[in-house]
């Protein structure tokens, strides 16, 4: 099986480029040539792996601007503010958060603020609205009566637009003094010009993508995905949802590599199904090659009649591989691009891929590999006598992992307390999940690991170490 694995490795190598995560010089991640690497729009690229560092082009933010709904003043003019003694200001406008400059705040006056709005030159603090005479801002239909008059008003609200009833009391009385710099974002305070904001190799979420956009960056540098073509072969495959007639299945392969291959960081760009007639299966191959970088085929590949794929891929090498399921193997190209074929039966075609492609689509998008932790073998699917596994074939049964202590024995058996790895961390319990056979759909559902047996181990027991493939 290592020999099979190491092929398709080689087969594969110019999928990955430029290696690994963590291959870089610096040991931080690898950096894609050209030819890995693509421009996505940040509304395209969640779950894609940064191709290369990003940095800022210009401030974040872009101008000072305040933290709070409140009034814009010069901290001098409110150092003495108190609630005793509250600070009396003229209002000398509003400032909202739209486009434009406000005008240059005057000496002894404030100006009515919006969070998010430019603080205008000359301010350099602002009151919280909490903090005067005005707990909430005046929204009414008409400017309102001064204090000393009873007269509108004759104030302009800076920046106010036609039918704008937002307005501004013609005072306000500051009760808490204010140093300069207080709520005031300065421009460059978050991102400098040119500071790292994304990091190569990071998996894009959300708040990456807010960042980028928050710095107006429209496109980001990304690892190309691998484009892949799947074609499931047999004449007694049908689409699932469609009915099923006299010898005829679903076609639960093309579905489940599908899911695979994206959620690998790949993209499929073909999925064909097609019968035993070798024409039109050499022709849907040859298409399928000619759209991808990887050719993936289910079906065709053992030992009886009508195998198609055997028929049809003469440049391909098809061998045994010693595992269980999934040992009918093939590795080869079709007009330059590569080719691997897996078993039709589904669990071994999911084995397969686990085993053989996972962790190779993984590196060419730039993600890390799946780990293979160790667990300890849970008393659930074991016979009293222990599990058997032929020996010279390398077996791959369905577990699933507990939170670290298994439930109450089989036959009456102590379940096993959780092991310990050598640095002392907890080892989780796996129970085996229904049979070896590789067409237990159901089992292969509910198992959420492969649990791998050596080809030189042929019996388990409960308690025993194995290493698991997480699902």
């Amino acid at each position: 099986m290592e020999q099979h694995r190491d092929d398709v490795e080689r087969l594969l190598a110019g999928l990955v480029g430029s290696g690994s995560p963590g291959d870089g010089a610096d040991g931080g991640p690898s950096r894609p040539t050209g030819a890995h690497a693509e421009a996505v729009t940040v509304a395209e690229a969640l779950g894609r792996v940064l191709a290369a560092d990003v940095a800022a082009p210009g401030p974040l933010p872009r101008f000072r601007n305040s933290q709070m709904d409140g009034f814009a003043v010069r901290a001098a003019d409110v150092a003495e503010a108190s609630a005793g003694t509250p600070v009396m200001l003229p209002v000398a406008g509003e400032v909202a958060a739209r486009p434009g400059r406000p005008e240059p705040l005057a000496p002894g006056t404030a100006v009515r603020i919006m969070t998010g709005a430019p603080v205008p030159e000359g301010a350099d603090a602002v009151v919280p609205v909490e903090d005067t005479d005005l707990g909430t801002f005046n929204r009414t239909g008409g400017r309102p009566p001064t204090a000393r008059t009873g007269r509108e008003s004759p104030l302009v609200t800076a920046g106010a637009g036609p039918g704008d009833e937002s307005v501004a009391t013609d005072t306000v009385r500051i009760r808490v003094p204010r140093a300069a710099g207080d709520f005031v974002r300065e421009a460059g305070s978050d991102v400098a010009t040119a500071d790292l904001v994304l990091r190569a190799g990071t998996v894009l979420a959300p708040h990456h993508l807010a960042a980028a956009a928050a710095c107006g960056i429209g496109e980001l540098p990304v690892r190309r995905r691998v484009r892949v073509s799947i074609v499931s072969t047999g004449s007694e495959l049908v689409a699932p949802g469609e009915p099923a007639g006299p010898g005829q299945i679903w076609d639960a392969n093309a579905v489940a590599l599908a899911a695979a291959v994206r959620s690998a960081g790949g993209v499929v760009v073909v999925a064909e199904r097609v019968g035993d007639d070798e024409d039109a299966a050499r022709e849907a191959l040859r298409r399928a090659a000619a759209s991808a970088d990887l050719v993936i085929t289910s079906g065709g590949v053992s030992q009886g009649a009508h195998e198609v794929v055997k028929d049809v891929l003469t440049d391909v090498v098809f061998r045994p591989v010693a595992m269980q399921p999934g040992g009918p193997q093939g590795l080869g190209r079709l007009d330059g691009t590569p080719v691997l074929t897996f078993p039709g039966n589904p669990v071994s075609t999911q084995v397969s891929f686990v085993v053989f492609l996972r962790d190779v689509l993984r590196r060419a998008g730039g993600l890390p590999p799946v780990g293979e932790p160790r667990a300890t073998l849970g008393p659930e699917g074991v016979p009293a006598a222990g599990l058997t596994s032929p020996g010279g074939r390398r077996q791959f049964l369905r577990g699933r992992v507990s939170d670290g202590v298994a439930g109450d024995g089989a036959a009456g058996r102590p379940a096993p307390a959780a092991g310990t790895s050598p640095g002392g961390a907890r080892r989780p319990v796996v129970d085996v999940v229904g049979g070896p056979g590789s067409h237990l759909v159901a089992s292969m559902a509910a198992a959420d690991v492969l649990i791998d047996v050596p080809a030189d181990v042929t019996r388990l027991g409960v308690g025993d170490e194995v290493t698991v493939l997480p699902l």
